[in-house]
């Protein structure tokens, strides 16, 4: 199977790459799956009903969100009427939505997606992101009931990421972090045949912080006092992601490559 895993997609920039690219990526790629990260994709801050619809209609198979999830409010009643979006496992227990569902690839096969929170150096306290997974993987083991696992690990600490790869290897297809909006230069198959990045990065303008306009970051950093919100950067935007193959037979990965397309960093794709 050929999956692609896109990063947080940021604001309106971030938006517009994705419908702009997305689209005929699954056609050149002959993608057979494909999740996106669209928790800031609203002003930079949660996902609103709309945009979630514009992600899924450009070729999103399956949204997953993360820390800031319910920001937009609409987003507590639609999760319940889209299956398509996943909200972390170990977010509040009485959240609506799901943290991990199964999904119908080409040809009938079946791909397991599941989210968690990390903990370290979160602001708010969530519950064990290991503990959270383990029952939903072994409840669908991967080369048997489902044929393929995509795990997101939304969290701040590359450990914490790169701890739950190594917790999953040989039961997930591939472990991705999110949440830091910087890709990371560590795209592997750990020793039991999971893929792995610490993080995917953000589909956004990289002449930012993180995909914020600089100017009001910067002052916060110099005087530590805040002046204006935080606004995204809205010039060109460079997809970012990671591209996966699975043995069909096993789940287990036999290529991962980082992909970032357009904008300003350094091309890399499949």
């Amino acid at each position: 199977m050929k999956i692609l895993f896109l990063g947080d997609v940021m604001g309106r920039s971030g938006r517009a790459a994705v419908a702009e690219r997305l689209p005929a990526l699954r056609k050149d790629w002959a993608l057979d799956f494909v999740v996106v990260n669209g928790e800031n994709a609203t002003s930079g801050a949660g996902l609103s009903p709309a945009h979630a619809k514009a992600l899924l209609e450009a070729g999103a198979d399956c949204l997953t969100l993360g820390d800031h999830a319910f920001d937009q409010k609409d987003m507590l009643s639609f999760i319940e009427q889209e299956p398509r979006i996943i909200r972390p496992l170990n977010f509040a227990k009485a959240a609506p939505g799901k943290g991990a569902r199964v999904f119908t690839a080409p040809g009938g096969r079946r791909v397991l997606v599941a989210q968690a929170l990390g903990q370290v150096f979160m602001k708010r306290p969530f519950d064990d992101p290991f503990s959270a997974i383990e029952p939903v993987l072994k409840a669908h083991p991967l080369g048997a009931s489902v044929q393929a696992v995509l795990v997101d690990m939304h969290c701040e600490a590359t450990s914490e990421k790169m701890a739950m790869g190594h917790w999953c290897d040989g039961q997930a297809s591939l472990v991705v972090g999110t949440h830091t909006h910087v890709p990371t230069g560590d795209a592997q198959i750990l020793p039991r045949g999971t893929a792995f990045q610490s993080d995917a990065g953000m589909c956004g303008d990289y002449d930012s912080v993180i995909g914020m306009q600089k100017l009001e970051p910067l002052r916060r950093f110099v005087t530590g006092m805040p002046k204006a919100r935080f606004e995204p950067a809205t010039g060109p935007a460079t997809l970012a992601g990671t591209y996966v193959e699975t043995d069909d037979r096993t789940g287990l990965a036999t290529r991962v490559v980082m992909v970032r397309l357009g904008g300003r960093l350094v091309e890399s794709c499949p």
